[in-house]
């Protein structure tokens, strides 16, 4: 359904595989029943490591895509998800101070778009 677990908002010096573990430890604190992970080629090295090493967790990463078009259904899910939250008129700039603010209105905009489904 493409529903939010969790969300991690940081600073631009932080590198996105790096927020990327911040992110998934935050989903795995809050739901302990994980257990796999799907990921991007980007995330292959320090991510991957991470969660197979320390949090014994199987991560699947997806490879390059092709140069003709094919869906891929669970990326199509996030892409999805991101497009939603783009509507907001909120989180089209960078209105927030703090992150946590954004963080905060991320996840008001996908519980917006909850409530509009049902």
């Amino acid at each position: 359904m493409g529903n939010i677990l969790s969300v991690y908002v940081h600073a631009a010096n932080i590198h996105d595989t790096k927020g990327g573990v911040f992110t998934f430890e935050k989903a795995l604190f809050y739901y302990p029943s994980i257990e796999g992970v799907c990921a991007d080629s980007a995330y292959k090295k320090h991510f991957r490591n991470t969660f197979e090493e320390f949090h014994n967790l199987k991560v699947d990463i997806s490879e390059r895509l092709t140069s003709t078009f094919q869906v891929m259904p669970k990326r199509w899910r996030i892409e999805r998800t991101f497009s939603w939250l783009c509507n907001s008129r909120r989180l089209s700039k960078d209105y927030e101070i703090r992150t946590v603010y954004a963080e905060t209105m991320i996840i008001i905009s996908h519980l917006h778009t909850l409530l509009r489904r049902f």
